[in-house]
């Protein structure tokens, strides 16, 4: 931390940094909050899970270089974390930040998180064990495109608007429709959501349109994953006992094809591929997420390295 912090914009109350996977969020986060005496709320549903560090390229404490972080391994894998409590928790500390006199900075990869933030989110139904388990048994046994047109019939919205492979979320939707009988959308539309009580200014890290100074990247970084230990890491995960694939925590990019391989699924070359295209396909999805933002946003190129000027003149005071 700084005792010469720039002076910011009273118009702003706290920075969101979107992007997806790999395009070197944390670390512009972090020379961001250097800047302006800030504090870095993490919004990566990963992150938040204890246990998991080389598969999530979670911060080490020398690279968070004294800067407070918060949201990084604060649960158990076999402990869901949800958007609703990353909103209860994102807005607690982003007043808390602020109250201390500190700049509260979201940064990470998790787009509904940022959108729990911002625009709230409906108060659904819990799904019952025995509705989740027949839904999963349907993508089993019907498999996910059929699981999927059935959507269609009683939910087109969300047929039009969720990726014909989010298995979590189409299984979700049918979930919501088998225990109240009514669509996922339209419970959505009629029920009021809370409005984010602070003003932010919105930066989005991007890549090349088409990813290919992405893809690369996301190859090396699984590679370095492997070499730091991500087979030993998911292998304590796995011996538990008392984790399952279907947690959210395990259905992250890297550990669910991991897991597959300690299951004895799939080989080990086939498990680095999996792994690999998963995650450019996390990185696509993340990007259509933000192209649909609503609310304005400031694009940032990834690998230029005037990225954290831009940042601190749109955010910096008129006069200072």
């Amino acid at each position: 931390m700084t005792d010469d912090a720039i002076d910011v914009s009273e118009d702003i109350d706290a920075v969101t940094l979107m992007g997806p996977t790999a395009t070197g969020k944390t670390a512009l986060a972090i020379k961001l909050a250097a800047a302006l005496n800030g504090e870095i709320i993490s919004a990566d549903s990963a992150l938040v899970y204890r246990g998991m560090d080389i598969g999530t390229a979670k911060p080490s404490p020398e690279e968070m270089q004294g800067i407070p972080h918060h949201l990084i391994s604060v649960r158990d894998p076999g402990d869901p974390y949800s958007a609703a409590d990353f909103r209860e928790d994102a807005v607690r500390l982003t007043g808390e930040i602020r109250a201390r006199g500190h700049f509260p900075i979201l940064a990470g990869g998790t787009m509904l998180y940022f959108k729990a933030f911002e625009e709230g989110l409906s108060g659904l139904p819990e799904t019952t064990p025995e509705i989740r388990s027949r839904v999963n048994a349907m993508i089993a046994e019907q498999g996910l495109p059929q699981v999927r047109s059935w959507l269609r019939e009683f939910d087109p919205e969300s047929w039009e608007r969720l990726s014909p492979n989010d298995t979590q979320r189409i299984g979700r939707a049918c979930e919501v429709y088998l225990m109240t009988g009514r669509s996922l959308t339209s419970l959505i539309k009629s029920q009021p959501r809370p409005e984010c009580p602070f003003r932010l200014k919105r930066f989005a890290l991007l890549p090349d349109p088409e990813r290919r100074l992405l893809r690369p990247l996301i190859q090396e970084r699984f590679e370095v994953m492997l070499r730091e230990g991500l087979e030993e890491e998911t292998r304590r995960l796995f011996l538990r006992g008392d984790l399952n694939p279907e947690l959210p925590a395990l259905r992250s990019v890297g550990y669910r094809q991991m897991w597959q391989y300690l299951a004895g699924e799939v080989s080990f070359e086939e498990m680095k591929s999996r792994a690999v295209i998963a995650t450019c396909q996390l990185a696509k999805r993340q990007m259509t997420w933000i192209r649909g933002w609503k609310e304005p946003y400031t694009v940032l190129n990834m690998g230029d390295p005037d990225n954290l000027g831009i940042m601190l003149r749109e955010i910096r005071a008129r006069g200072a």
